[in-house]
């Protein structure tokens, strides 16, 4: 008898996030907002993880989140992306100047206004590839907890925001392409194997977001080759946004509610600061490229892949120009991270010789 308790003493805390995050997202649609299964699961399971409640999202049910996005990405692929891709080199150069404004400009507010170390300030100021941000702050740049906390604010605040936008903006008319045709089982099961097996391997090549992007790689090639033209099932799609809200929402997990009260502040003015300069950035790009200004910002968007892609699908944009600048945007990051840290040692040994 004490194996089934203990079971289902492992599986009940999953079981609570994700009926906290279908239960967020039903009542976030039922008020229209756009995106709600995906928006509304985030809160609901980032507000019970602050509370106290215990979420957790297994490597496993992470790896499927990650499978379903990457498949409903490669399907909701529009068909005319590859004679768009002529235009986006501008969004690309525009992309390489966004980055470079916000990590200098918000890594000098968090230092100057809210007093962080320059390792703790600049390291929080990258936007994304969180997994290598950490992995240098645990050889002793920078406040570890901090530098999380603040990357996570920002991960949902920006999946946040772009909802909002699309109520208060001239963006809510790009619907979702209506479909007439759905895959069947036996299409979803062979789809989905060839998105683990291509996952897998960009995995093992060490790619950014390795399993969303070969998923979506797969599916996207699936799909233009035209071995298949039917979208995901509607119910598929709502699991995936379920799935995807409770990811966001548990990283939240483990944060008391003294340490994010402390982190908070800077984490808001950081992204509020974000938001600010992707926003203009994406309109002016918008001006000379005939594109959605909604799409342009989610592709500039420093959130993360899966939850930007995941509002691409529901706002109805193309996923392979949001999908593309989000894997340069981490490629551009790779070469910046190490960079900046170079520097902020070298200026604290410069400074250090100087008290000396």
């Amino acid at each position: 008898m004490a194996a089934p308790a203990t079971t289902l003493k492992a599986i009940w805390p999953v079981l609570l996030t994700l009926l906290i995050s279908a239960a967020g997202g039903g009542v976030a649609t039922l008020v229209g907002m756009p995106a709600g299964w995906l928006m509304g699961g985030a809160l609901a399971v980032a507000v019970a993880a602050v509370a106290g409640l215990p979420m957790v999202m297994p490597d496993r049910l992470r790896d499927l989140s990650f499978l379903l996005i990457g498949m409903s990405m490669g399907a909701s692929v529009a068909p005319d992306s590859l004679s768009l891709m002529a235009s986006w080199p501008l969004s690309i150069a525009a992309l390489a100047i966004e980055l470079v404004l916000i990590v200098s400009l918000t890594g000098w507010m968090l230092a100057k206004v809210f007093k962080l170390d320059r390792g703790t300030a600049y390291l929080s100021s990258f936007p994304g590839h969180l997994s290598f941000v950490l992995g240098i702050a645990s050889t002793g740049v920078g406040n570890t907890r901090q530098i999380v906390i603040i990357q996570v604010i920002r991960i949902l605040m920006l999946t946040i925001c772009v909802p909002i936008g699309a109520v208060f903006l001239p963006i809510a008319h790009f619907a979702p392409r209506v479909a007439t045709d759905y895959l069947d089982v036996w299409q979803l099961l062979g789809l989905a194997a060839g998105c683990v097996v291509v996952g897998l391997v960009f995995i093992k090549l060490k790619f950014p977001a390795g399993f969303v992007l070969g998923a979506m790689a797969a599916a996207t090639l699936g799909k233009l080759a035209g071995f298949y033209s039917a979208a995901m099932p509607v119910p598929l799609v709502t699991l995936t946004f379920v799935l995807t809200g409770a990811l966001i929402g548990s990283r939240f997990a483990g944060i008391s509610r003294g340490e994010l009260l402390t982190a908070a502040k800077g984490g808001f003015v950081a992204t509020m600061m974000t938001v600010g300069i992707v926003s203009v950035v994406a309109f002016l790009v918008s001006l000379v490229v005939e594109m959605p200004y909604g799409q342009i910002w989610l592709g500039l968007s420093p959130g993360a892949l899966e939850g930007m892609g995941a509002l691409g699908i529901a706002l109805g944009y193309d996923t392979a120009f949001i999908a593309a600048h989000h894997v340069l945007r981490l490629l551009m990051l790779t070469l910046a991270i190490p960079t900046v840290v170079v520097l902020i040692k070298r200026r604290e040994s410069a400074t250090i010789m100087g008290q000396d």
